[in-house]
Order: structure tokens, then C-alpha cells, then sequence
């Protein structure tokens, strides 16, 4: 009985020293990751894409304070999104291959009508008074048809938190929240900062055409990708 007592003991301190050991490495990895993480979002975040040009022609069109719930919805959706895309919609992709070939038909189709919206705005008088620029909900919602959200967030998911537990996938989440907010602020800060030049209504025209071209232009990776 003492020996069995014994054995039971140890087996018990075995376990906790296991867990122990577990939590030890497992935050210091995380952090590990850290440096590379934040390239990856960082490069992800700041180049132009769909959100980001987005951003940049409704600053220049409704100005900061009417953008405000786009760029958040933008910050805060994308991050949620991951979430859930780690904790199990991955598996979709896993279990039914062809969804990813569904979802990317079904985003292109929604970000020609974006283009074309931009493409045929009016003035930026026409533009406050006729037209609304998108909504937290709207933008939010957009990171789950947005292409280049997706690829941002399989990469992200795959790379740094492959095991897809919990707290991989919230300090993925959490680093693209942060570099999320700096990279909206600036392309929103930068459409803003152009507004006054483009009160010529023939700059604007082109340049909303601009940003058509280049919102076309972001899904020929997507297209031609793997």
C-alpha cells in the first residue's frame, strides 16, 4: 500500500511538473515569435490592399471624422476575424478545399461593385451630400470577403500559431490589432490629408478612378495565386 501510495505521489508531481514546464516554454516561444510576427503584419498591413485603398478614398472623400466607423470597423474586424478563422473555419478549408475557390469568386465579385462605386463617385461636395461612406458593421463584415484578409489570416494562423490553441491564435489576433490600428490611421490620415487638393472635381474623378484601378489591380494575386 505505501508503495503504491508512493507511486501515485510521484505520478501526481510528475504531472505538475510536466504542466509547469509547459507554461514556462510556451510564453517565452510566443514572445520568441514576436519579432517575426510583427514583420509579417507589418508587411501585410501596410501595403496597399483592398482595405487600405478603401480607406485612403473615403478620407479623401467624407474626411476623418465620417470615416471613423470604417476605420474602426476595418482595426477591430480584422482581428475578429482571425479568432474564429484559427479556432475552426480553417477546418472548412481542411475538410472542403474547394470553399477557399467559392469564397474568392464570391470576393471578387463584391470588390468589382466596390471599384465601380468608387470609380462613379461625384465631387467631394456630391460625394458628403449623396453617398455615405461604409459603416462599422459593413467593414467588419467586409474582412470576411476581402482576399487579401483571408490570405493575411491562413498565412498568420499557419506560420505563427500552427497548433491553433487559444492563446496562439488571441496573440496573433492582438499583434495584428495593434499594427492594425497604426496602419489604418495613417492610409486614412493620408486620403484626409489630400482632401483639399482634391476639391478640383476633375483631380478627384481621377483620382477616385485611381483607386478603382488599384482596388482591381489587388486581386490579381488573388486570381492568379495559388
Amino acid at each position: 500500500m505505501e508503495n503504491a501510495g508512493n507511486g501515485n505521489f510521484m505520478a501526481r508531481r510528475m504531472r505538475q511538473s510536466c504542466v509547469k514546464a509547459e507554461i514556462r516554454t510556451r510564453i517565452p516561444m510566443t514572445f520568441d515569435i514576436f519579432p517575426a510576427l510583427a514583420g509579417f503584419a507589418a508587411a501585410s498591413l501596410f501595403t496597399p490592399g483592398p482595405n487600405n485603398l478603401m480607406l485612403v478614398a473615403s478620407g479623401a472623400n467624407f474626411g476623418i471624422r465620417r470615416t471613423l466607423p470604417h476605420l474602426s470597423g476595418v482595426v477591430l474586424g480584422f482581428p475578429l476575424m482571425i479568432v474564429p478563422v484559427g479556432l475552426g473555419a480553417m477546418r472548412l478549408f481542411d475538410l472542403w478545399p474547394p470553399a477557399y475557390a467559392v469564397l474568392k469568386t464570391l470576393a471578387v465579385v463584391y470588390l468589382l461593385y466596390l471599384a465601380w462605386k468608387i470609380a462613379t463617385a461625384g465631387e467631394v461636395r456630391e460625394a458628403a451630400a449623396e453617398t455615405r461612406p461604409m459603416t462599422f458593421a459593413q467593414a467588419a463584415a467586409f474582412q470576411w470577403v476581402n482576399p487579401k484578409g483571408w490570405s493575411m489570416a491562413l498565412g498568420a494562423i499557419t506560420l505563427y500559431a500552427p497548433g491553433r490553441d487559444v492563446a496562439g491564435v488571441l496573440f496573433v489576433a492582438s499583434v495584428f490589432l495593434a499594427l492594425g490600428t497604426v496602419s489604418g490611421i495613417v492610409w486614412t490620415s493620408f486620403g484626409t490629408g489630400i482632401r483639399r487638393w482634391l476639391a478640383n472635381p476633375v483631380r478627384l474623378r481621377w483620382f477616385n478612378r485611381t483607386m478603382a484601378a488599384l482596388l482591381v489591380a489587388a486581386m490579381v494575386p488573388v486570381l492568379f495565386g495559388g
